[in-house]
């Protein structure tokens, strides 16, 4: 497991492009019967990624979190963006198909993550957040996440958001989790932008063609950067920076965030006219 460190805006603002890149930029999450993962000490958030083909899984890493099993003092959520998955939960099995969502809550032992067809394997992106305690392990389908359409193709945003962990959804801890869809023509996401210094978040840009990229905002809002993305490339976004952006074409993404408290709504907006 990578270890990342907190940053501060102060440092950032003199960050190279390969700086800001090395801190904040997951390129690699998706290799073919590896478990990929990233420790943030934003949050203390593992952000991670497995392709189960022709072995099963296990996710642990006892070397890096110092406890007996994964989830001793963890929640989970998967999301799966490949084939079809299966995720057995010490002994019961899931099955997830593309776009579905699996929450695990703190105390479950083993972990173990395949493939149902190793010509269409599966594709699971996880994210993990400290728990203080034992919630029940739910699936949710991209059709019962409340499918929610908003902005416009005037404002090139056109796009279906998807909630599957939070208040109203999967209950968690303090893990939450959605995915974002931009309509064909659209290519901006969350602007007019906002920060909430209350929570961190992940971003997983996916769906993309090779050759197209997102430019992700990132920064201080009189101080902003960019992040050049590629396809099933993650962002580490920081609870003091916006995080916004628009892309060479449209685009899905999955955002999940952990922090203070577990208010969807909490955020500060920036006007497009006081961005820097």
């Amino acid at each position: 497991m990578e270890v990342r460190h907190t940053t501060n805006p102060t440092d950032v603002k003199q960050y190279t492009t390969e700086r800001l890149r090395s801190e904040f930029l997951i390129e690699s999450l998706f290799v073919q019967d590896q478990v990929k993962m990233t420790y943030t000490h934003y949050d203390r958030m593992v952000i991670g990624g497995a392709v189960p083909v022709k072995e099963t899984l296990e996710l642990e890493d006892s070397a890096t979190l110092k406890t007996e099993y994964f989830l001793e003092r963890r929640e989970i959520a998967f999301l799966n963006i490949g084939g079809p998955a299966k995720i057995t939960v010490e002994g019961e099995t899931y099955e997830l198909n593309k776009l579905d969502v699996l929450y695990v809550g703190k105390g479950k032992r083993q972990l173990l993550l395949s493939s149902l067809d190793q010509s269409n394997p599966a594709k699971l992106y996880f994210c993990s957040a400290l728990a203080h305690a034992e919630i029940a392990t739910r699936k949710m389908t991209m059709e019962e996440a409340n499918p929610t359409h908003l902005g416009s193709q005037e404002t090139s945003n056109e796009r279906i958001l998807y909630k599957y962990i939070h208040a109203d959804g999967i209950q968690s801890c303090q893990l939450m989790l959605g995915v974002t869809s931009l309509r064909p023509g659209s290519v901006w996401n969350t602007m007019p932008s906002h920060v909430h210094d209350r929570r961190m978040e992940a971003y997983l840009y996916f769906d993309m063609n090779d050759d197209a990229r997102v430019f992700h905002m990132m920064g201080e809002p009189s101080e902003t950067r960019h992040l050049v993305v590629g396809n099933d490339q993650a962002i580490i976004s920081p609870p003091w920076s916006i995080h916004s952006g628009v892309g060479t074409s449209n685009y899905t993404f999955c955002w999940s965030m952990a922090g203070e408290n577990y208010t969807f709504t909490d955020m500060d907006a920036v006007p497009a006219s006081e961005l820097k």
